[in-house]
């Protein structure tokens, strides 16, 4: 499939995906201005989505997750802990290791700022474009998913 393309084609493929970047990242801000996530840091919430995708973990086990030195994943464990975020517990399987795991504030925090920017959009999508545009994006969104799918 990729073995035919000409020159034109690869120009029109860089400017596309150009294009799209600059549309992901605009989107990306214009959906975080929606739900309030207070003054969480890009890195607090990273860690935080984290713990939600894998469920509890160590700091080390953060930190290595996000690919950061466990010393640079303390102050943020530590700032999460304090804001209420995070709870710590002993490990069961060694009792000198403290696993980290979302406190139920913190998942009422993410379904809450999920169901604002989903509402958001849902409501954008109605107010600019019409049922044949959305059903464009539509089947867009499918192609598009086609690129990240493993």
């Amino acid at each position: 499939m990729v073995d035919d393309i000409d020159e034109g084609q690869q120009q029109r493929a860089a400017a596309l995906a150009r294009d799209l970047r600059a549309f992901v990242s605009k989107l990306k801000r214009r959906l975080r201005d929606q739900a309030d996530v207070g003054d969480l840091t890009p890195s607090q919430t990273s860690a935080l989505l984290r713990l939600e995708a894998d469920g509890q973990a160590t700091t080390s086990g953060l930190a290595r997750a996000e690919g950061m030195r466990p010393q640079s994943m303390a102050p943020i464990v530590a700032a999460l802990e304090s804001a209420g975020l995070i709870a710590g517990a002993p490990d069961p399987a060694d009792g000198r290791r403290t696993l980290f795991s979302l406190t139920d504030a913190c998942r009422r925090m993410i379904a809450e700022g999920r169901a604002a920017r989903n509402d958001w959009l849902a409501r954008t999508l109605n107010a600019r474009l019409s049922a044949r545009e959305r059903d464009e994006v539509a089947k867009a969104v499918g192609l598009l998913m086609r690129l990240v799918d493993d």
